[in-house]
């Protein structure tokens, strides 16, 4: 009995830290730096780690350390004893609230998920969010990387390490200048296909979305300029240089204040489904799962 319990104490969440982090970097040099730990203190961690385990946990690749199949397993684990212990520290120090870690795309990041947090904070004034908003694939590579607790996309992409579940329903519209010529008619595809086009980039979720609704029902487009935000397409097609094609989300006050207008066209209706994406393997902390509550019940 007492030789199980020492040999399951010889692993610290010091080393399960260190090699979360060298998980994230790639280095023993990057994950001292995320951690506030010397180099040498990293290494020797890890390698205290691997050999309690009796496992090597990376690659070693050049100076890069790549994860391997070991490290992988290990990995979902190690984030959930992380969490739990910050957590467990949270209970009796009122400074040191657990972090939410969220991830999303950049219209939900800039548009739905403030409100939502606002919400929560009201609520909840001890929580620590951090929110980053990013295209979809950064937003998978954050939960599969266990950087993020909760990934929020425009879509329904699958990961194979991943679950994605349908969250709400989003309409994409077209909008123009107040002034535009098409602005106090029905467009049809004819003008549509004249028209010049402000989108998003490629690779973005609203592109994609754009994508698979203009292009069956127009025989050209003229993309004059593709943007890397939804702020600054709206604003080129507010000076009057284009049409856009937007979530509804995105373009909502715009409109109400009268410096963008939506345009009524022949087009049939755009809805596309926004999800929400956890890690199939790990299991969320109560600030985590909260929040998940919150999101899905609001």
């Amino acid at each position: 009995m007492n030789q199980k319990i020492d040999q399951r104490l010889k692993l610290t969440l010091r080393q399960l830290e260190v090699f979360a982090a060298v998980a994230r970097g790639g280095t023993t040099r990057a994950a001292a730096d995320e951690i506030s730990r010397s180099q040498s203190a990293a290494s020797n961690a890890l390698g205290e780690l691997e050999a309690v385990l009796g496992a090597q946990l990376f690659d070693r690749v050049g100076k890069k350390l790549v994860i391997n199949e070991n490290g992988r397993a290990l990995l979902p684990r190690a984030a959930g004893i992380l969490e739990q212990a910050v957590e467990t520290e949270a209970l009796f120090t009122a400074a040191h609230a657990a972090s939410l870690r969220l991830a999303a795309s950049y219209t939900i990041g800039e548009y739905l998920l403030p409100v939502l947090i606002a919400r929560w904070k009201q609520a909840n004034p001890r929580s620590h969010v951090l929110l980053d908003i990013a295209n979809t694939h950064d937003v998978f590579e954050r939960v599969a990387s266990f950087r993020s607790d909760i990934g929020f996309i425009e879509g329904t992409h699958s990961h194979p390490e991943l679950s994605v579940s349908k969250w709400r329903s989003d309409e994409i519209v077209v909008v123009a200048a107040a002034g535009h010529p098409l602005a106090e008619r029905r467009a049809g595809a004819r003008q549509l296909n004249h028209a010049t086009w402000v989108l998003r980039e490629p690779g973005s979720g609203t592109r994609e979305a754009s994508d698979r609704w203009l292009i069956p029902h127009l025989t050209q487009m003229e993309v004059e300029l593709e943007l890397g935000s939804n702020e600054a397409v709206k604003r080129v097609v507010a000076a009057g240089l284009g049409l856009g094609c937007l979530s509804r989300l995105a373009v909502k006050e715009a409109i109400a204040e009268g410096w963008l207008v939506e345009l009524a066209t022949t087009l049939p209706p755009m809805q596309r489904t926004l999800s929400i994406v956890l890690h199939r393997a790990k299991k969320l902390g109560a600030a985590a799962e909260g929040f998940l509550r919150h999101c899905t019940t609001d």
